[in-house]
């Protein structure tokens, strides 16, 4: 299916909006800056002073790495919603932020934490087996049950009542953000008391710094940490499960195209203002 006309409308102005706002919240940044060193003494309680960069390179460099470092991080919050306008062609349910609360076994909670910890305690001798991990959890049944909450950044239902939780993060991981989603992945099946293909809950990260395929992927933490083959999909993986064949493609084609429109007027606008 790829990307229809409406939804790639839909993304496109989405992103337009997005390049405004950071802009407009760039230059409100900047003139404050501005201020506040007109008014400032060469001291800095906060240790923010640099004058061996500040005499080497250009002040628009400086402002442009930045700037640059500062777009990065706020770029990452685009794909959950492109994720959700894109999943919306295919699934009659979706949502951002999705919490389920709800009954578990106490055995299933605490063999969730058992996994955790012999993750955590064993590092490389621990082979990450996220198949097993759902199996062990499900077979863990108790009488008493506990309370638990899990909040996926992206929910699907398909038509035939299968649930989807994704964790949408970033491609290379700390080992704490391994544990802290395997165990919300974990989490997801011990609620729902099912296994795939009923309940599907995966690490999604939307893109691969590393190369085209998994097989490229070789960020060490998340290798250690995750069953990449099984738990994450990966890139063109992910928004091709979302919306199809062709919607990796498609997506980087809308990018590329508000770059084209707005990237001249952003360095433009940029560069005027920090003049």
């Amino acid at each position: 299916m790829s990307l229809d006309a409406v939804t790639r409308s839909r993304i496109k102005g989405y992103l337009e909006g997005f390049i405004r706002g950071l802009l407009a919240e760039h230059q409100a940044q900047r003139y404050r800056e501005r201020q506040r060193r007109a008014r400032q003494t060469h001291v800095s309680p906060k240790g923010e002073l640099k004058p061996f960069h500040e005499a080497i390179l250009p002040a628009e460099l400086l402002r442009a790495s930045a700037f640059e470092r500062s777009f990065s991080t706020r770029l990452g919050s685009t794909f959950e919603e492109c994720a959700r306008l894109i999943a919306l062609q295919r699934f009659p349910l979706v949502r951002r932020g999705y919490r389920t609360m709800g009954e578990m076994a106490f055995a299933a909670d605490a063999k969730i934490e058992e996994i955790i910890n012999r993750l955590q305690r064993g590092g490389s001798q621990v082979e990450p087996d996220f198949l097993a991990w759902i199996d062990e959890v499900l077979r863990a049944e108790s009488e008493a049950v506990v309370r638990r909450r899990v909040v996926a950044d992206l929910y699907l239902q398909d038509e035939q009542g299968r649930e989807y939780f994704f964790e949408l993060k970033s491609p290379r991981p700390n080992k704490g953000q391994c544990l802290e989603v395997t165990q919300r992945l974990l989490r997801a099946h011990a609620l729902r008391k099912a296994p795939r293909p009923q309940v599907q809950a995966f690490y999604a990260m939307a893109y691969n710094p590393y190369g085209e395929t998994k097989a490229d992927y070789a960020h060490a933490i998340a290798r250690r940490y995750l069953d990449v083959e099984h738990q994450v999909l990966l890139g063109r993986e992910f928004w091709d499960f979302l919306g199809g064949p062709g919607t990796y493609e498609a997506l980087l084609d809308v990018y590329a195209e508000v770059g084209r429109e707005s990237g001249s007027r952003l360095v433009e606008a940029l560069l005027l203002f920090d003049a």
